[in-house]
């Protein structure tokens, strides 16, 4: 598919690539007595696909409407493109937003649906026309400008809904929450179109939601959102492999921790330690760890068969339980299952311990680190 990208590039020489697409400078919103947003500090990259990743009431989405000026904060500045935007309405905003609900006109078309801005700003017919067959082109639905919403699938919807905001060619695409209405099949589906098209266009999208996989499968970087506060920005593999803080760790994915007695006499140490369930692997009780490898004893608990891979939760001798994950190469349910009761000792490599800080910005350090 050949998408004319040139005609979503500013026009702006002044603006170049080095220039952050977001900056925001010690934003806070508060609601009353409510703070929502914290004192937050981000850059985010001309031509990235950001993530804002938080559980419910956990500041991402008031941040978003910030950026969108739909809310203005109540402390700090925000600036897009290297403009202060503080205080400028939202349609003075390089900026179209993207939202769950789709807010389709059901009695227009799909073409005018997508062109409806157009018509707003004035512009011609012709122009128009081309705009709008661009625009949906470009999210796979080219041919589709005649029928009504009510005549697409959720997903289609969702596209008709990304095309009338490609349409007004933004420097920035601002995107709340878009696939939550979807089911599990189609979001994954959505997921892998919707960074083809950011790649493609080559336009900042700034993409909130609360879930992970999500965040994880199509961010370049993401940021997880705590209590109005970033707790850490980074690669999904690195914010994945290497949380900073707890929060982090048992947010995104499963994680597991080692705290009070269970640190001391795993780890050796005080300390809150965590190591993800795929990095430890079930191996006989007789088994030694080799010198690089840290170990505990246990009996499988709770078995979880979930199809491509199995969950075992393992009590250990000395307290507390670590959870595993294997997949099922080879193994069936049956077999699977009947691993409970099991002793088993589990192995793990030193390196993948991390050692997490319980607040906000201490970084965090492998258990290597930690023993230097």
């Amino acid at each position: 598919m050949a998408v004319d990208t040139a005609r979503y590039e500013s026009a702006d020489p002044d603006i170049g690539s080095a220039v952050p697409a977001v900056r925001l400078e010690g934003v806070v919103k508060r609601f009353g007595d409510v703070t929502a947003v914290d004192g937050i500090d981000l850059e985010i990259a001309d031509g990235e696909f950001f993530s804002m990743l938080g559980p419910s009431g956990s500041g991402k989405t008031s941040t978003l409407r910030m950026i969108a000026g739909f809310e203005e904060p109540t402390e700090g500045r925000i600036w897009l493109s290297g403009r202060d935007m503080t205080g400028v309405p939202p349609f003075d905003r390089d900026v179209n937003t993207v939202f769950q609900d789709y807010a389709l006109f059901p009695h227009m078309s799909v073409g005018d649906n997508v062109g409806y801005g157009l018509v707003v700003r004035g512009v011609p017919r012709a122009e128009r026309r081309t705009r709008v067959t661009d625009a949906l082109r470009m999210v796979r639905l080219d041919g589709y400008e005649a029928r009504r919403p009510s005549q697409l699938s959720g997903g289609q919807r969702q596209r008709v809904a990304l095309a009338r905001a490609l349409v007004n060619r933004p420097r920035l695409l601002l995107l709340d929450e878009p696939l939550g209405a979807l089911d599990l099949k189609l979001r994954e589906e959505m997921q892998i179109e919707l960074k083809a098209i950011q790649a493609e266009v080559g336009i900042t999208f700034v993409y909130v939601t609360h879930d992970q996989e999500e965040a994880l499968t199509m961010s370049n970087r993401l940021a997880v959102f705590h209590d109005g506060r970033i707790e850490q920005v980074g690669t999904p593999a690195d914010v994945y492999e290497h949380p900073t803080t707890t929060f982090v760790a048992g947010f995104v994915g499963t994680s597991n921790l080692l705290t009070g007695d269970a640190a001391r006499a795993v780890i050796g140490r005080d300390g809150v330690y965590t190591v993800r369930p795929e990095k430890i692997r079930l191996a006989d009780p007789t088994v030694e760890p080799a010198d690089d490898e840290g170990s505990a004893a246990g009996r499988i608990g709770e078995v979880v068969y979930i199809g491509p891979e199995t969950r075992y939760i393992v009590e250990l001798e000395i307290g507390g339980q670590l959870v595993v994950t294997q997949q099922n190469l080879e193994t069936s349910s049956m077999e699977a299952l009947e691993t409970q009761g099991r002793p088993v000792r589990l192995i793990w490599k030193r390196r993948h311990v991390l050692s997490l800080a319980k607040s906000e910005g201490v970084e965090g350090e492998t258990e290597e680190e930690t023993s230097r």
